[in-house]
């Protein structure tokens, strides 16, 4: 399979825990569908401090995976919005 765009697209989206509202990456997002996972290489931002775990509430939001052969988060659902 290919992998994804390393550029990647303009348009940022903030990403927060669903539990405490915290912020957890700025990221770019391409299309509009739900946010099923996070390429490590198109966030901007992070504000964790452990991987996978929210830095105020201690939730745990998602797995570390390989996708196509590139790093990512998988995120579990619920565990997070974006805005």
């Amino acid at each position: 399979m290919a992998k994804p765009n390393k550029k990647g697209p303009v348009k940022t989206v903030g990403i927060y825990c669903n539990r405490c509202r915290g912020p957890l990456y700025t990221y770019r997002k391409g299309g509009k569908g739900a946010l099923v996972k996070c390429f490590k290489e198109r966030i901007v931002k992070d504000f964790t401090i452990s991987p996978v775990t929210c830095p105020q509430c201690s939730n745990v939001f998602a797995r570390e995976t390989l996708i196509r052969g590139v790093p990512a988060f998988k995120i579990i659902s619920g565990k997070v919005f974006m805005k």
